[in-house]
C-alpha cells in the first residue's frame, strides 16, 4: 500500500513573471526571425532567462556579447537592458540593420538622464555595478556625468561638487525598500536634488515585491523562480528573507533543495519578470510528485500594460527591407 504524500499548501503570487517589457523583447527576437529568417543576432541575452534564450536559439537567434560578433547583412537585436550610444551608433557606421527591443521604462530612464544632464545637473544613479542596465544607462552620456550610488552608505559618502545642481535615477528592477532607504539619504543630504516624481522602478517590480510581501507573511518558504543574473528576482528572495521568510532562487525545478521542505507546512511560489510561466507549472509538477499540493493564488493587483512593437517589425509593416531602425 502507497503511503500517503504529506500535504502542503501552495501559495501562488499573482502577479508573477513575464511583463510587459519582457514579452516586447521576446516577441521582437520572434517576429524578427519570422521576417527575415535564420540567423538574427541578439546583442546579450535578449532577457535574463536561459530557458528563454536557449528557445529562441533553436529557433535560429544567435545570441553575442558585442557587435564584434556580428557579421554584416544580418539583423541584429539589442536586448531589453539597453545598450550604451555607442552600440547603435556603431551599427549605424557598419550600415548594420538593427531592432532595439530596450524596454520602454528603462528608455525613459535614459530621457530623464539626458534631461538632468541638459539642465546642468549632476546625475547620481542609484543601481547595481555591471548589470547591463546600468552599463547602458551610464553610456548614455559623456563619462563623468553619472555616479553610481548602490548602498545608503554609498549616499550618504559620495562627494559632489555643485550640492544644488544635483538629480537622481534608478536602476528599473532594485528593491523599492532598499532604494527609498538611499533616496532617503540623498534627500537629507541634498535638499534640493532633482528626480523623478516616483522612483524609476518599473511596475511590473513593484507588484512582484508587494505580491511576495503578502505571500511571505502566510508561509515559511519562498520559491522564486528565476535566473541568478536577474535582478528583479534576486530582489524577491531579499524581500521574503527581510520579512523572515526562507527564500531560494530556483532557475527551474531541478534546482529545488527539498532540505529546506522539512517543518514547512506552507510554500509561497512567484516567478522573476523574465521567467515563463511553464517553468513555474514544472516546479509546482515536481512538488507535486512529493506532496498533496492545495494551491491558492494570492492576487494582489492585475497588470494591463502593453507596449507597442517598432514599427519595422510589426505585423502590417509591408516590406522586409533591413536599414537601420
Amino acid at each position: 500500500m502507497t503511503a500517503a504524500k504529506p500535504q502542503l499548501k501552495i501559495l501562488l503570487a499573482a502577479p508573477r513573471g513575464f511583463c510587459a517589457g519582457v514579452d516586447r523583447a521576446i516577441k521582437i527576437v520572434e517576429l524578427a526571425l519570422e521576417k527575415y529568417g535564420a540567423p538574427v543576432y541578439v546583442r546579450h541575452e535578449i532577457v535574463h532567462n536561459r530557458h528563454v534564450v536557449e528557445s529562441l536559439e533553436e529557433r535560429g537567434a544567435i545570441f553575442v556579447e558585442e557587435l564584434d560578433e556580428v557579421p554584416d547583412d544580418v539583423p541584429v537585436v539589442f536586448s531589453a537592458h539597453g545598450v550604451p550610444k555607442t552600440v547603435p551608433a556603431e551599427a549605424e557606421r557598419r550600415k548594420l540593420f538593427y531592432l532595439d527591443a530596450t524596454c520602454p521604462l528603462v528608455s525613459k530612464v535614459h530621457r530623464e538622464a539626458e534631461r538632468h544632464f541638459k539642465e546642468g545637473r549632476h546625475i547620481l544613479m542609484i543601481g547595481h555595478e555591471g548589470h547591463p542596465e546600468v552599463i547602458g544607462t551610464l553610456g548614455q552620456l559623456p563619462k563623468g556625468a553619472i555616479t553610481l550610488i548602490e548602498t545608503p552608505e554609498d549616499a550618504a559618502n559620495v562627494s559632489v561638487d555643485d550640492p544644488d545642481n544635483l538629480s537622481f535615477i534608478t536602476q528599473t528592477t532594485l528593491s523599492v525598500d532598499d532604494t527609498s532607504a538611499v533616496i532617503s539619504v540623498l534627500q537629507d543630504r541634498f535638499p534640493n536634488i532633482a528626480g523623478p516624481k516616483r522612483e524609476d522602478i518599473c511596475y511590473a517590480t513593484t507588484n512582484r515585491q508587494e505580491a511576495v510581501k503578502l505571500i511571505a507573511e502566510q508561509c515559511q518558504l519562498v520559491l522564486v523562480v528565476g535566473a541568478a543574473n536577474s535582478s528583479n528576482s534576486v530582489r524577491l528572495v531579499e524581500v521574503a528573507s527581510k520579512i523572515g521568510t526562507k527564500g531560494q532562487l530556483v532557475a527551474n525545478h531541478e534546482m529545488i533543495d527539498w532540505s529546506l521542505f522539512e517543518g514547512v507546512s506552507a510554500v509561497g511560489i512567484t516567478a522573476g519578470a523574465s521567467a515563463p510561466e511553464i517553468l513555474v507549472r514544472e516546479v509546482l509538477d515536481a512538488i507535486a510528485q512529493r506532496y498533496d499540493i492545495e494551491i491558492e493564488e494570492v492576487e494582489t493587483t492585475r497588470e494591463s500594460v502593453t507596449f507597442k512593437l517598432p514599427r519595422a517589425i510589426s505585423k502590417d509593416s509591408k516590406t522586409p527591407v533591413m536599414t537601420p531602425a
